[in-house]
Protein backbone atom coordinates (compact mmCIF):
# COMPACT_ATOMS: atom_id res chain seq x y z
CA UNK A 1 0.00 0.00 0.00
CA UNK A 2 3.27 2.42 1.05
CA UNK A 3 4.78 1.81 -2.41
CA UNK A 4 1.18 2.02 -4.20
CA UNK A 5 0.65 5.76 -2.61
CA UNK A 6 4.32 6.46 -3.22
CA UNK A 7 3.84 5.76 -6.73
CA UNK A 8 1.19 7.96 -7.39
CA UNK A 9 2.62 10.75 -5.56
CA UNK A 10 5.73 10.50 -8.20
CA UNK A 11 3.17 10.97 -10.90
CA UNK A 12 1.36 13.61 -9.28
CA UNK A 13 4.36 15.63 -8.87
CA UNK A 14 5.54 14.61 -12.50
CA UNK A 15 2.43 16.36 -14.00
CA UNK A 16 2.96 19.41 -11.47
CA UNK A 17 6.02 20.03 -12.70
CA UNK A 18 5.70 19.42 -16.22
CA UNK A 19 2.30 22.12 -16.09
CA UNK A 20 4.59 24.59 -14.70
CA UNK A 21 7.12 24.73 -16.92
CA UNK A 22 7.67 27.72 -19.52
CA UNK A 23 6.23 25.75 -22.79
CA UNK A 24 8.57 27.38 -26.37
CA UNK A 25 6.84 27.49 -29.56
CA UNK A 26 8.96 26.46 -32.26
CA UNK A 27 10.18 29.72 -33.20
CA UNK A 28 10.83 30.52 -29.73
CA UNK A 29 12.58 27.48 -29.37
CA UNK A 30 14.91 28.01 -32.31
CA UNK A 31 15.18 31.44 -30.93
CA UNK A 32 16.10 30.05 -27.11
CA UNK A 33 19.59 27.58 -28.98
CA UNK A 34 20.60 30.12 -32.20
CA UNK A 35 22.22 33.36 -31.63
CA UNK A 36 20.94 36.30 -32.77
CA UNK A 37 22.84 37.82 -35.56
CA UNK A 38 21.72 41.69 -34.57
CA UNK A 39 24.17 42.51 -31.74
CA UNK A 40 23.63 45.32 -29.72
CA UNK A 41 19.76 45.95 -29.57
CA UNK A 42 18.31 49.29 -30.48
CA UNK A 43 15.68 51.38 -28.92
CA UNK A 44 13.37 53.19 -31.40
CA UNK A 45 14.38 56.87 -32.27
CA UNK A 46 12.46 59.33 -30.33
CA UNK A 47 10.81 61.73 -32.04
CA UNK A 48 12.95 64.77 -29.94
CA UNK A 49 15.28 64.79 -27.60
CA UNK A 50 16.51 67.85 -25.55
CA UNK A 51 19.44 70.00 -26.61
CA UNK A 52 22.66 69.63 -25.24
CA UNK A 53 25.40 72.56 -24.85
CA UNK A 54 28.24 71.28 -27.31
CA UNK A 55 32.16 72.54 -27.05
CA UNK A 56 33.59 73.48 -29.74
CA UNK A 57 36.76 71.39 -30.37
CA UNK A 58 38.10 73.49 -33.16
CA UNK A 59 38.68 72.50 -37.52
CA UNK A 60 37.97 68.58 -38.29
CA UNK A 61 40.97 67.51 -40.10
CA UNK A 62 40.11 66.95 -43.59
CA UNK A 63 39.83 63.14 -45.11
CA UNK A 64 42.33 62.14 -47.74
CA UNK A 65 41.61 58.26 -48.50
CA UNK A 66 41.26 57.41 -52.17
CA UNK A 67 39.98 53.65 -51.72
CA UNK A 68 36.01 54.06 -50.98
CA UNK A 69 32.89 51.49 -49.98
CA UNK A 70 29.14 52.40 -50.50
CA UNK A 71 30.23 55.99 -52.60
CA UNK A 72 30.69 56.83 -56.27
CA UNK A 73 33.90 59.14 -55.32
CA UNK A 74 36.23 59.70 -52.36
CA UNK A 75 34.44 62.12 -49.88
CA UNK A 76 35.69 65.16 -48.09
CA UNK A 77 34.60 67.30 -45.08
CA UNK A 78 34.52 70.28 -47.38
CA UNK A 79 31.86 68.41 -49.96
CA UNK A 80 29.84 67.95 -47.07
CA UNK A 81 29.64 71.81 -45.65
CA UNK A 82 26.56 72.39 -44.12
CA UNK A 83 26.03 69.20 -43.07
CA UNK A 84 26.20 67.08 -39.59
CA UNK A 85 28.53 64.44 -40.25
CA UNK A 86 29.10 61.29 -37.76
CA UNK A 87 32.28 60.44 -38.32
CA UNK A 88 33.35 56.96 -37.36
CA UNK A 89 37.05 54.97 -36.64
CA UNK A 90 36.30 51.55 -37.04
CA UNK A 91 38.30 47.94 -37.93
CA UNK A 92 35.67 45.35 -38.82
CA UNK A 93 37.75 42.61 -36.73
CA UNK A 94 36.74 44.30 -33.66
CA UNK A 95 34.02 43.09 -31.40
CA UNK A 96 33.36 46.53 -29.87
CA UNK A 97 33.28 48.18 -32.80
CA UNK A 98 30.90 45.64 -34.54
CA UNK A 99 28.67 46.58 -31.56
CA UNK A 100 28.85 50.13 -32.27
CA UNK A 101 27.62 49.42 -35.87
CA UNK A 102 23.91 49.22 -34.99
CA UNK A 103 23.81 52.79 -33.74
CA UNK A 104 25.72 54.23 -36.37
CA UNK A 105 23.53 52.55 -38.70
CA UNK A 106 20.17 53.62 -36.75
CA UNK A 107 20.97 57.18 -36.92
CA UNK A 108 21.89 56.66 -40.74
CA UNK A 109 18.76 55.10 -41.35
CA UNK A 110 17.18 58.14 -39.23
CA UNK A 111 18.69 61.08 -40.54
CA UNK A 112 20.67 60.79 -43.55
CA UNK A 113 19.85 63.35 -46.13
CA UNK A 114 20.37 67.05 -46.98
CA UNK A 115 21.67 67.88 -42.87
CA UNK A 116 23.37 64.67 -42.36
CA UNK A 117 26.06 62.49 -43.23
CA UNK A 118 27.47 59.42 -41.90
CA UNK A 119 31.30 58.31 -43.14
CA UNK A 120 32.80 55.31 -41.90
CA UNK A 121 36.72 55.37 -41.99
CA UNK A 122 38.20 51.89 -41.76
CA UNK A 123 41.92 51.89 -39.53
CA UNK A 124 43.24 47.92 -39.95
CA UNK A 125 44.49 46.47 -36.62
CA UNK A 126 45.51 43.21 -38.54
CA UNK A 127 46.59 42.30 -42.16
CA UNK A 128 43.35 40.31 -43.03
CA UNK A 129 41.84 43.66 -42.09
CA UNK A 130 43.68 45.46 -44.79
CA UNK A 131 42.37 43.16 -48.13
CA UNK A 132 39.63 45.35 -49.93
CA UNK A 133 37.57 41.98 -50.21
CA UNK A 134 37.63 41.93 -46.61
CA UNK A 135 36.13 44.87 -45.51
CA UNK A 136 33.65 44.63 -48.34
CA UNK A 137 32.39 41.39 -47.17
CA UNK A 138 32.00 42.65 -43.73
CA UNK A 139 30.10 45.92 -44.77
CA UNK A 140 27.53 43.25 -46.27
CA UNK A 141 27.70 41.39 -43.55
CA UNK A 142 26.60 44.29 -40.86
CA UNK A 143 24.48 45.68 -43.28
CA UNK A 144 26.27 49.00 -43.81
CA UNK A 145 24.94 51.37 -46.88
CA UNK A 146 26.98 54.30 -45.49
CA UNK A 147 30.25 55.16 -46.88
CA UNK A 148 33.23 53.32 -45.26
CA UNK A 149 36.77 54.92 -46.56
CA UNK A 150 39.99 52.55 -46.32
CA UNK A 151 42.32 54.21 -44.33
CA UNK A 152 45.12 51.52 -44.47
CA UNK A 153 47.87 54.32 -44.34
CA UNK A 154 46.42 55.76 -41.29
CA UNK A 155 46.53 59.12 -42.76
CA UNK A 156 42.97 60.19 -41.62
CA UNK A 157 43.81 57.88 -38.24
CA UNK A 158 46.84 59.96 -37.51
CA UNK A 159 45.29 63.09 -38.54
CA UNK A 160 42.85 62.87 -35.94
CA UNK A 161 45.58 61.64 -33.62
CA UNK A 162 43.71 58.35 -32.94
CA UNK A 163 44.52 55.61 -30.36
CA UNK A 164 41.20 53.56 -30.28
CA UNK A 165 38.33 51.58 -32.02
CA UNK A 166 36.33 52.39 -32.27
CA UNK A 167 36.13 56.60 -31.71
CA UNK A 168 32.34 58.56 -32.49
CA UNK A 169 32.90 62.24 -34.10
CA UNK A 170 29.96 64.73 -34.39
CA UNK A 171 31.49 67.51 -37.21
CA UNK A 172 28.78 70.63 -37.07
CA UNK A 173 27.40 71.91 -40.63
CA UNK A 174 30.73 74.54 -40.42
CA UNK A 175 33.09 71.76 -40.06
CA UNK A 176 33.98 71.89 -36.05
CA UNK A 177 34.28 68.96 -34.26
CA UNK A 178 31.81 69.13 -31.83
CA UNK A 179 31.25 66.01 -29.80
CA UNK A 180 33.66 62.60 -29.44
CA UNK A 181 32.92 60.03 -27.84
CA UNK A 182 35.42 56.59 -27.62
CA UNK A 183 34.09 53.00 -27.44
CA UNK A 184 30.95 51.14 -27.33
CA UNK A 185 27.42 52.77 -26.24
CA UNK A 186 25.09 51.89 -23.90
CA UNK A 187 21.90 53.56 -22.56
CA UNK A 188 23.20 56.85 -21.57
CA UNK A 189 25.51 56.80 -23.76
CA UNK A 190 23.70 56.69 -26.72
CA UNK A 191 20.81 59.03 -25.50
CA UNK A 192 23.46 62.04 -24.86
CA UNK A 193 24.85 61.08 -28.84
CA UNK A 194 21.18 61.18 -30.11
CA UNK A 195 20.71 64.34 -28.11
CA UNK A 196 23.86 65.72 -29.90
CA UNK A 197 23.07 64.94 -33.66
CA UNK A 198 19.64 66.78 -33.07
CA UNK A 199 21.47 69.43 -31.60
CA UNK A 200 23.70 70.15 -34.24
CA UNK A 201 20.96 69.44 -36.76
CA UNK A 202 18.92 72.60 -35.51
CA UNK A 203 22.01 74.95 -35.30
CA UNK A 204 21.51 77.82 -37.66
CA UNK A 205 25.14 78.70 -39.73
CA UNK A 206 26.44 81.76 -39.72
CA UNK A 207 27.91 81.37 -43.29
Amino acid sequence: MKTYLILIFIVLMSALLIACSPQLSGTEASAATTPSTVETPIPTVPASVPMIELVDAGPAPEITNDTWINSDEPLTLDSQRGKVVLLEFWTFGCINCRRVIPYVRQWHDSYAGDNFQVISIHYPEFAYEREYDNVVEATQQFEIAYPVALDNEGRTWRAYSQRYWPTTYLIDKEGHIRYKHIGEFHEQSAAEAEAAIQTLLAEITTN
